[in-house]
């Protein structure tokens, strides 16, 4: 469902070689895009991008969105700009604080002053996420709610990013819209719960560390049908700046996770081993415990996920399983 014509479209990516951002690469090149990649390789990696290196419509750039020349140089005759380059693990911020306010706040900052510097690239797409909402009362929660209250660093960097890019749209003739995420998990993903508890299993097949105590239910989205409707609000979107939550339309809880993935490693009879070191069955300080976002607004304009949250789990562990060579013969 990519109702855009994309054919010729002079696009930059931030964070192109990411989880998230090379699924995007891979659909904007299928598409006939002119695609730029700009990416410091912290997170992701040039093996994402294997399929396009050489080719005549894409480059990559090496650099980072805190060096003002590399998104200069990236944004050169572009048009549209997806910014997805950021710190993707909300647990760091409790151990480096400045992390989020550099990868995301002023990284996001100097790419709105180059776009409000460039003469072509008016238009932005930017992913948020549903920590914004912090611990939201109202579940399922619509974009219109509350005030927010985010309880992590990260969720409060983005927050502050979305602000930002209000002001830029409304101030210098640019259009924002942007993207408030559920759990996006699928193949190239190297972070969150389905790749840690892999990781944990691979290491140590006979138990399985959870951590809270498994209870913590929230809403999954396979990074297929995220790209779907990442595009689908964009094309859709018809304000200066707005805001589309993405998500499934239900919740799956750690536990469940917990035995898709043993279940998919032929590891049934794995123990678990619940580390409550955070109030509340939280999993690390700052851990959203309850997560439904209301996806109503997109659905109203004809988008809707394929699959639910269960089913985006169980298609992930699968997909990354075939990744990384695993068989239950191990």
């Amino acid at each position: 469902m990519i109702p855009m014509n994309l054919k010729g479209a002079r696009v930059l990516v931030t964070g192109g070689a990411g989880f998230i951002g090379s699924h995007l690469v891979d659909t904007l090149m299928k598409n006939g895009a002119i695609v730029t990649v700009l990416d410091n390789l912290a997170y992701g990696s040039k093996e994402n991008l294997s399929r396009w290196l050489g080719h005549s419509n894409f480059s990559l750039t090496i650099g980072d969105c805190l060096n003002p020349g590399d998104v200069q140089k990236a944004i050169e005759s572009c048009d549209l700009v997806f910014h997805l380059a950021a710190n993707p693990d909300v647990r760091v911020g409790k151990i480096d604080t400045k992390i989020d306010l550099e990868q995301n706040v002023i990284a996001t900052h100097n790419l709105l002053e180059e776009m409000r510097k460039s003469q072509t690239a008016k238009i932005l797409a930017f992913t948020s996420s549903s920590t914004v909402y912090g611990e939201a009362a109202a579940i399922p929660t619509t974009e219109s709610y509350g005030p927010l209250k985010p309880i992590s660093l990260y969720g409060a960097s983005k927050m502050a990013c979305e602000a930002l890019i209000s002001a830029y749209c409304h101030m210098f003739d640019m259009r924002g819209t942007v993207y408030r995420f559920a759990n996006i998990v699928g193949s190239r993903s190297r972070h969150g719960v389905i790749w840690d508890f892999i990781q944990k299993l691979m290491a140590n097949p006979k138990e399985l560390e959870i951590l809270g105590d498994g209870t913590q239910k929230k809403s999954y989205l396979l990074v297929e049908d995220c790209i779907d409707a990442f595009l689908f609000a964009l094309e859709k979107s018809s304000e200066i700046f707005e805001i589309f939550n993405v998500g499934s339309e239900d919740t799956v809880d750690v536990n469940t996770i917990a035995r898709v993935i043993t279940d998919s490693m032929g590891l049934e009879d794995a123990n678990f081993r619940y580390r409550r070191e955070v109030e509340g069955g939280r999993g690390w300080v700052g851990d959203v415990r309850f997560m439904l976002l209301d996806i109503s607004k997109l659905k109203r304009l004809g988008w809707k996920p394929k699959r639910n949250s269960y089913e985006s789990v169980v298609e992930a562990s699968k997909q990354l399983l075939n990744e990384i060579g695993y068989c239950k013969e191990n």
